[in-house]
């Protein structure tokens, strides 16, 4: 790496209280040019001028929808109706499409944010008019007693609902508009409130002043010739608790358009992970389609602004820097290694610094898994880490424990007493848990009680967290350096009271900075801004922000450390840092490793602050190597993974008594602290 002074390298101000991006130093030289395709496509613009105005609609109209109509129509939609609109339109600005040309050619340092805006609303409008858009998962419009089936991933129409399935088709259902469908014509519409916990055989409601009371069914039987088939099932409420009405789930459909704002299911995640996990080629198809379907030729809206869009994704120049050489054991049959496209393996090598492993056990939760096939995987992992080079005892400390998935603290209170007795004291270094298929909550029960209970030295995969060291890359820095990485991770939609989780990872063994140590803390529910900045460097605990946030990080670390801190973000084998990257600011994407399934993704870096004076090669190949200093990512990751690790401490909001047993959203309440984390388990990467 080339020598560098302690200049700070200093950028133009953007605009947003005056924060400054560094300017780019250069283009990346080192490596294999290549060529890459990129999911871009060329924008021709007219050589004039846009003009902007601002419109004003009297009386304000209910909702987006009837604007747009009243816009589209100019009051020709409602002139049949008692109440007029008045548009008044008013020009506000022009928009220069010359300073657009002049920030693409990196003349300028600030991008036209009205002219980028004017061009979007342009190309977006015959889309809005063929489409409904969503910007977030929507419920399918479909008969209640099928969102019911898939929300429980089983058939209901032949049997009743057990409590726990009740608990689940409630919170799914509460908040949903559904319409009937057994009045013919008649479609109104409700929201849900609830479901009974009673079947719909069992349900009877007061009809008159004297208490006469109806069945469910004999009401829609007699008022609508409704037959109810399944009895079995509870109904919907709707309205409150004292004066709720009921609907049978059969005569209920889900209202379409609806944005689904609860968390999705396991099921529905892997489903979705399945449909996007595509292969470059039929991803790039599809992407090609999608243009192709626009027809941005035929758009009379593009054309009347005279906006041609090219048909074929742009042909960009990257390059790729050779991957950086692993170092092995010298006793191994390979003492280095070279990644190929992002790829290597173990086999015929062994880690620099194998740990011990002397005392361990396993429980197994799985009741598919018999014991000679637990026995036979605890022997091959012992085999595999003594040709890895660590000291692995062959023998668990105590026989494999066998136990229900409900009885997770029973089984660990008495493993850890066992292992306790028969070690005289000595405690666990190694616990090895078998979990089956669908585990429930059993996975974050296991690590809120391992990481912050009792068992203070169990955890659940060896070589990172035994504080091992696999392989060791080309120096990082030649002066003594400390890497951080942060992040800042929201609760699920629908967790409303639930608080967000600030991690800061450092690492902790310059030269080879492998090891990185981590705290976490628990803020105010969806706060991105990290609170008491000052504070947690101090602990310390930070986070890395963008925009107006960086600088308040800038400050705080310099209070917390003496010093100004340098922003890491990650690299990858192949590298673009031209034409589809800021004319001026310094950022480039990197792809450092193949993915194993579909369409790696290139991460995008952008480089707030660099007291370093780094050369394009010099960060870029920097990052490249912190993507292969370990078994996971650069520091920005661990930090994200330690984040999603604490999340499984937040203890399970216990429902309130009462009507609904539901906290409004966005209630004021304060925050939780999250269960400490033992000294031992602190210094490791317990998140990876």
């Amino acid at each position: 790496m080339e020598s560098r002074n302690r200049g700070r390298r200093r950028g133009r101000t953007n605009g947003r209280k005056g924060l400054i991006f560094l300017d780019r130093p250069g283009f990346g030289q080192l490596g294999t040019k290549c060529i890459v395709k990129a999911n871009h496509f060329l924008a021709e613009l007219p050589e004039k001028d846009l003009n902007q105005y601002d419109v004003t609609i009297t009386p304000e109209a209910s909702s987006r929808a009837i604007n747009r109509s009243i816009i589209a129509e100019l009051v020709k939609t409602y002139k049949e109706r008692q109440r007029d609109y008045k548009v008044a339109i008013k020009f506000v600005a022009r928009a220069n499409l010359h300073h657009l040309g002049q920030f693409l050619a990196g003349k300028c340092a600030d991008g036209p944010k009205e002219v980028l805006q004017i061009l979007d609303i342009i190309l977006r409008e015959l889309s809005s008019k063929r489409f409904y858009m969503v910007s977030a998962s929507f419920i399918e419009a479909i008969p209640v007693t099928e969102f019911v089936a898939q929300l429980l991933g089983k058939d209901v129409l032949s049997r009743p609902l057990s409590d726990s399935d009740r608990i689940k088709v409630k919170k799914g259902l509460r908040g949903v508009k559904v319409e009937v469908t057994h009045r013919g014509d008649v479609r109104r519409k409700y929201r849900v409130s609830g479901i009974t916990s009673q079947r719909t055989r069992e349900l009877v409601f007061p009809v008159d002043d004297i208490s006469t009371m109806k069945s469910v069914i004999e009401y829609f039987q007699e008022m609508y010739g409704f037959t109810i088939k399944y009895t079995h099932l509870p109904c919907l409420q709707i309205g409150n608790q004292k004066k709720a009405n009921y609907l049978p789930m059969e005569a209920c459909k889900i209202v379409e358009g609806q944005r689904y704002t609860k968390g999705l299911s396991e099921r529905q995640i892997t489903s979705f992970l399945k449909l996007t996990c595509q292969r470059p080629r039929d991803r790039e198809n599809d992407i090609l389609r999608t243009v192709q379907n626009n027809a941005y030729d035929q758009d009379p809206y593009a054309k009347e602004f005279g906006i041609n869009i090219s048909k074929k994704n742009g042909i960009r120049r990257g390059t790729s820097p050779s991957c950086s050489m692993l170092k092995y054991h010298e006793t191994g049959k390979e003492k280095d290694c070279l990644p190929q496209v992002g790829q290597w393996d173990m086999m015929n090598k062994k880690m620099i610094n194998g740990m011990t492993v002397s005392r361990w056990a396993c429980i197994n939760f799985s009741r598919s898994v018999q014991d000679s096939v637990a026995r036979g995987l605890c022997n091959e992992l012992a085999q595999m880490c003594q040709v890895s080079s660590m000291e692995f005892n062959p023998e668990p400390a105590i026989a494999i424990y066998n136990a229900r998935p409900d009885q997770v603290e029973e089984a660990l209170k008495h493993v850890y007493h066992a292992c306790m007795n028969k070690q005289k004291g000595k405690e666990l270094e190694l616990l090895l848990a078998i979990l089956p298929d669908n585990n429930g909550s059993l996975y974050s029960d296991l690590k809120r009680i391992c990481e912050t209970d009792y068992l203070a030295n169990v955890w659940a995969r060896n070589t990172v967290l035994l504080d091992a060291l696999s392989y060791k890359i080309p120096l990082v820095s030649d002066i003594p350096t400390i890497i951080f990485g942060a992040d800042v991770t929201h609760p699920k939609n629908g967790e409303e009271t639930s608080p967000s989780i600030a991690v800061v990872v450092a690492s902790q063994d310059w030269p080879e900075v492998t090891k990185y140590a981590g705290l976490v803390c628990a803020q105010a529910h969806r706060q991105e801004l990290i609170q008491d900045l000052y504070k947690t460097w101090q602990d310390p605990v930070s986070g890395t922000m963008s925009g107006g946030m960086v600088r308040d990080l800038l400050v705080s670390f310099q209070k917390a450390t003496g010093q100004k801190p340098q922003e890491w973000k990650h690299i990858a084998c192949t590298v673009v840092d031209s034409k589809i990257c800021h004319p001026t600011e310094f950022d480039f994407y990197l792809c450092s490793h193949a993915g194993i399934m579909g369409t790696s993704q290139p991460t995008h870096y952008h480089v707030l602050w660099d007291e370093n004076n780094f050369t394009a090669d010099g960060i870029q190949s920097l990052t490249n190597n912190l993507c292969y200093t370990y078994a996971r990512f650069p520091p920005a990751y661990y930090a994200h993974l330690a984040a999603f690790r604490a999340r499984f401490y937040v203890e399970p909001d216990v429902p309130e008594k009462g009507s609904g047993g539901q906290r409004v959203a966005g209630e004021t309440c304060g925050v939780r602290p999250l269960p400490a984390l033992k000294e031992n388990v602190k210094r490791v990467m317990f998140y990876c």
